[in-house]
């Protein structure tokens, strides 16, 4: 089977922060985060920011490449082909969130459960865990993958 493999995760120290995120069913991520650490001059503000995603893409882009963006934010968007998996690769210190949005496919975890991914769901896989996510479909999967830090 082929396969797209993407960079590992950024695994920079961040603050506390609560995520805010909206998706809407036209394929814009709006994304923002309310900072909850104390404020030190010597640190950038982080800005809400809106980035518009392309329904038509033929290929994978990054979305946010963490520091000095985000605080410990990665994300992209990813365009898998009918037949293609992204590569097994593990979550470490991260967790993530993958929210699909065409497509069908599969996320296999290593040792543990298989998601049916489809239109407008949304899967969290917790730190330290090893999955796989391929395109089971005959139609492009199209799928917004989030990470954060979760453990210091």
């Amino acid at each position: 089977m082929n396969e797209i493999r993407r960079e590992p995760a950024n695994r920079t120290n961040g603050r506390a922060m609560t995520p805010v995120f909206h998706i809407l069913f036209s394929g814009t991520l709006l994304w923002g985060t309310m900072n909850m650490a104390p404020a030190q001059s010597s640190s950038r503000q982080r800005k809400p920011h809106l980035i518009q995603l392309d329904q038509a893409a033929v290929e994978s882009m990054d979305v946010f490449k963490g520091p000095p963006e985000t605080y410990t934010i990665r994300s992209g968007f990813m365009v898998l082909p009918p037949s293609r998996s992204v590569g097994r690769h593990s979550t470490g210190n991260n967790e993530e969130a993958l929210i699909v949005f065409a497509g069908t496919g599969e996320l296999r975890l290593t040792g543990g459960p298989t998601f049916k991914l489809k239109p407008y769901c949304v899967t969290y896989c917790p730190p330290s865990t090893e999955h796989d996510v391929t395109n089971t479909g005959s139609d492009t999967l199209r799928y917004v993958w989030l990470v954060a830090k979760a453990k210091p």
